[in-house]
């Protein structure tokens, strides 16, 4: 059968048309006489009515929930009609009927908004995916797709592919491993990224790449993570950082246009990684609110268990009565959980201070403090890094309890002059902040003063989310001897974890950089969902498992032996 329309087509203007339509039975209500068949597709619902006298009303009765069909039709108008729908005006009278499957009871109801837990509807993904609500996730992720392939395509990036199999270098978060069976105790790995590969791309004359590329993570999962996952992998030659933002504003401005409808203001913002350290306690900060961190280390003096602390903290205007003791006491348990120390408060009201430190402080301090009534100061004493973090933690909460974010905004910012390096005391060397291929900005820096080495990093933030990150790559063979000599990097790791790319730098290597976007996390911040399960079509659980298919599993002995592997207690 031919089919003329789809579910959301047919309107007051095809009345009296013979029309031919397929889909799955949403709904069936049984009048006694008349049988009305709510049918669905992908594109929405269309009502059909049986009456009677049609030829196969016996079969008609005999149709259930999710049953699969096709009809013949005349359109003609409805009775009582429905202004919730496109076709709402509408029905179809049906003619001819034929039932292509049955289908028992399902386990989760097929509509819109359904009760039943994450757990079940991950284990039936297929049934919830034919929910329009979880289809529409997946559509817009493909219109998303295709307006960020279209700008790099217009803009002569060729779409390249990349291996899923590579070596290990255990730098980063860990490795997926795969045992090789021609070569017992070695291991492929899944890529955390392409870096290498892409880079290689640019040594090989390209010049421009990009692909939409898996990568594979084996870390602890939140709401915006999970351990496979996609981003939009850009690399091109003898460019510098403004070319990249130029680009991925375009790709952002031209997506958020295109599928939104909505003008995004260029150029983005840009901010310093230690201002948005400094002032938003956070390397993503969320700009769609004020609340700034503040320094309030003067306090040490006077304030028994800050002595010797940075303590730092920020205001809530106006807000002093939102927080209880025991809603105090909540956010104490969130800064804690976030490596700060303790969390002290002061209130000001009717010209009054009051609060779990005000029994140390005068007028003096008060009048430094710059409070309005009605207002409350939180803060947060401890090692710089640790209030800092703790405070961007609560400076989030607070305003999510005051309600003071916008939700429909989106806010984008660059933060650039990241540290090159960071040290770890606990292992005495220090480790690359992004890779260890990204260029010193002064490699003279690298070389005398490394703490203090700034990259060309960058990192594209919007609401709070990391929305992607690059830099500008090293491509001179002596500036990348130093880097790996400055990372303890001994001649034989070099040569076992990196050599086919060093070689790749004697042969001639442009200067490069690139940028990768998180795919997933991009399409969740434009369909306003805060859980990337959402917009990955059969997702993991929190707990990395696939709950439809039950991996990771055992495998059969047989397996292991051929792989000369022995699985422990």
């Amino acid at each position: 059968m031919k089919y003329t329309h789809h579910n959301n087509e047919l309107t007051l203007k095809n009345l009296g048309e013979q029309v031919y339509l397929k889909g799955w039975v949403a709904k069936v209500r049984n009048l006694g006489a008349l049988i009305f068949i709510d049918l669905r597709d992908r594109f929405g619902i269309t009502q059909l009515v049986v009456k009677p006298e049609f030829k196969d009303y016996a079969l008609a009765e005999k149709i259930r929930n999710e049953y699969v069909i096709e009809v013949q039709g005349v359109v003609i108008e409805r009775e009582s009609k429905n202004k919730n729908i496109l076709t709402g005006e509408i029905e179809v009278e049906v003619t001819n009927l034929n039932i292509f499957s049955t289908a028992e009871t399902t386990p989760i109801q097929i509509t819109n908004e359904t009760d039943a837990l994450e757990e079940t509807r991950l284990k039936y993904r297929y049934l919830d995916l034919r929910r329009p609500r979880a289809q529409k996730f997946l559509i817009q992720r493909h219109h998303i797709m295709q307006q960020v392939r279209s700008v790099l395509v217009r803009r002569g990036f060729y779409e390249l592919e990349t291996p899923m199999l590579g070596l290990s270098t255990p730098e980063g978060a860990r490795d997926y491993l795969v045992p090789s069976r021609l070569y017992p105790g070695h291991f492929y790995a899944l890529p955390q990224s392409p870096q290498m590969y892409k880079q290689l791309f640019m040594v090989a004359g390209f010049e421009k790449y990009f692909q939409f590329a898996k990568c594979f993570r084996d870390e602890d999962l939140r709401a915006d993570r999970q351990p496979e996952f996609t981003q939009v992998d850009i690399e091109a030659s003898f460019i510098d950082e403004e070319d990249i933002f130029e680009l991925a504003e375009d790709i952002i401005k031209t997506t958020f246009k295109n599928v939104l409808n909505l003008d995004i203001p260029t150029p983005f913002l840009r901010m310093s990684y230690n201002e948005a350290m400094d002032k938003y306690g956070s390397d993503k900060p969320d700009m769609r609110f004020e609340m700034l961190l503040e320094n309030y280390s003067f306090l040490a003096e006077k304030v028994p268990f800050f002595e010797n602390e940075v303590v730092k903290g920020f205001v809530a205007k106006g807000a002093q009565n939102e927080f209880t003791r025991k809603r105090i006491d909540e956010l104490t348990a969130l800064v804690k959980k976030h490596h700060g120390k303790a969390l002290a408060f002061v209130k000001k009201a009717n010209n009054e201070y009051s609060g779990s430190i005000a029994k140390f402080l005068d007028d003096a301090i008060y009048d430094q403090l710059k409070l309005d009534n009605e207002d409350i100061l939180f803060l947060v004493p401890g090692t710089y890094d640790n209030v800092s973090q703790s405070l961007g933690t609560l400076r989030i909460e607070v305003a999510r309890q005051l309600g003071l974010i916008d939700e429909n905004r989106y806010s984008f910012l660059w933060v650039v002059d990241w540290p090159l390096l960071e040290y770890s005391e606990d292992e005495g060397r220090f480790y690359a902040k992004h890779h260890p291929f990204t260029a010193a900005k002064d490699f003279n820096e690298l070389k005398n003063n490394p703490k203090e080495a700034l990259a060309k990093a960058y990192d594209v933030v919007l609401n709070g989310y990391e929305l992607g990150g690059g830099s500008i790559r090293i491509h001179n063979q002596e500036d990348q001897a130093l880097m790996f000599e400055t990372l303890g990097f001994s001649k034989d790791d070099i040569r076992t974890k990196f050599g086919f790319f060093v070689d790749a730098l004697k042969y001639g290597t442009p200067p490069h950089g690139g940028i990768a976007l998180g795919f997933d996390r991009l399409v969740m911040l434009m369909t306003k969902t805060d859980n990337i399960k959402d917009v990955i079509a059969f997702p993991k659980t929190q707990s990395a498992k696939d709950q439809m298919t039950n991996a990771p599993g055992v495998v059969e002995q047989k397996q292991l032996n051929e792989l000369k592997i022995k699985v422990g207690e």
